[in-house]
């Protein structure tokens, strides 16, 4: 064999490994988790099941499954059968609040909350914080902490001042939010973030009391997928569910 002949066949075998490997990560593209999944199904599609791109989902009346592909969500209402995957475009301006909710390090300037002309009217329920690592005080559960010297509480509106009780382990604190903002920091000098303990949550315009419980985090993910795989494997539903309603108003089609 000449020396051009093996040139050529070893070019031919490294294109060709080149297109098994492109195709490998075509395949693990392709496949799809259920990040969300309500109705009489949801045991069959577990939150956090991973399906092939063979698979196929059927679901039934009152079913609601959203599956995360390629960093894109896609929705499925039942009844109907489904396949695992398909073509998402998600909305360009939509997709900016993604990108806002997986920022680290909020800032002060970002006002992401509901400002309304009569006092007296509560804020809409499903305004959400535009970032993770808010502590929207309306919300009970487990809240994974990127950096508990900056953890900033957030309420959905801006008017009025209000007064937030927070309770753990005989200790008290009170925060005063002020009339034209929705951000507060978490009073660590008095009630510093400890993991695993009960904070209970109350006043600041709460209709009830809400516990909350802290876990930490070592870095806070860059990509969507590491969120959602962290914020589950962390149990944050809190926060999980922030992100996957985020994404789901993202869809376009």
């Amino acid at each position: 064999m000449s020396f051009p002949d093996f040139r050529m066949r070893r070019l031919g075998l490294t294109a060709a490994a080149a297109i098994a490997a492109i195709a490998c990560v075509g395949t693990a593209a392709a496949q799809s988790m259920v990040v969300r999944s309500t109705g009489p199904s949801a045991a069959k599609y577990p939150t956090g099941a991973k399906l092939k791109p063979a698979d196929k989902l059927t679901l039934v009346a009152g079913d609601k499954v959203v599956l995360m592909q390629a960093g894109k969500t896609r929705t499925l209402s039942g009844p109907g059968t489904f396949g695992a995957t398909g073509t998402v475009q998600a909305s360009q301006s939509l997709g900016g609040n993604v990108t806002r909710m997986l920022a680290k390090g909020p800032t002060m300037r970002s006002r992401g909350g509901f400002t309304r002309g009569d006092p007296a009217a509560p804020a809409p329920a499903d305004v959400r914080a535009p970032n993770l690592w808010l502590l929207d005080y309306r919300e009970a559960g487990t809240f994974c902490v990127a950096d508990p010297a900056t953890l900033m509480l957030w309420r959905p509106d801006m008017e009025g001042d209000t007064a937030l009780e927070i309770e753990s382990a005989g200790k008290k604190a009170t925060v005063a939010i002020v009339d034209g903002a929705n951000f507060r920091k978490w009073p660590t000098d008095v009630l510093p973030v400890q993991y695993g303990a009960d904070y209970r949550l109350s006043g600041g315009g709460l209709a009830r009391p809400v516990t909350v419980r802290f876990t930490s985090i070592d870095n806070a993910p860059d990509t969507v997928e590491a969120s959602i795989e962290l914020l589950m494997a962390k149990g944050c539903s809190p926060q999980l569910n922030r992100l996957v309603d985020t994404m789901s108003e993202a869809e376009a089609g």
